[in-house]
């Protein structure tokens, strides 16, 4: 079987879907605004992977782009204990917990990660510009590759693609 890589390292201000930003700012407003007046808002960090498609990046379509928190599988089971059991974290694995996804390890020197936990649940949109910006502000970074870049973004169009039936076909027993 050929050798597949997760990751690769790059730099510079190009976006791809799949690039880990660590230490990213995230604006959060507060709960009402009046219309004309200011507002003080909170601002969290998160390390995030960015969701919007590479070729909506490359062609400069976009003047948002969609981020997602991803957390280390440490930190994320100290947040949801039930996830240390084997079973849950094996469900993570399998896809069957639509609002999360499991990336792999990284191993690439000066770079190494343990497994990461994309959190679909919180989606946020940050300027492109300012991402650029912040891109190459930080320098090198992880960048996921194709095929897992495709593989996330199936996950998330399914996680967004929920529909609820107000009534369900009965179970056949």
């Amino acid at each position: 079987m050929e050798d597949y890589p997760w990751y690769e390292i790059v730099e510079g201000r190009e976006l791809y879907q799949g690039d880990i930003l660590t230490s990213c700012p995230l604006i959060l407003p507060p709960l009402a605004i009046e219309d004309g007046t200011k507002v003080d808002v909170d601002v969290i960090e998160y390390d995030v992977i960015v969701m919007s498609q590479s070729c909506d990046l490359i062609q400069n379509k976009l003047e948002l782009v969609l981020v997602c928190p991803i957390w280390a599988l440490s930190k994320f089971e100290d947040k949801n204990p039930a996830y240390k059991n084997p079973k849950m974290k094996e469900s993570l694995r399998k896809g069957m917990l639509s609002g999360f996804h499991l990336l792999n390890k990284c191993e690439l020197d000066g770079f190494k990660k343990e497994y990461l936990v994309v959190d679909f649940r919180s989606v946020f949109s940050v300027s492109f510009g300012f991402l650029s910006t912040l891109a190459e502000q930080r320098g090198k970074r992880l960048r996921l590759l194709p095929p897992y870049r495709e593989h996330l973004s199936q996950a998330f169009a399914r996680f967004f693609m929920r529909v609820g039936l107000p009534v369900d076909i009965p179970p056949f027993r």
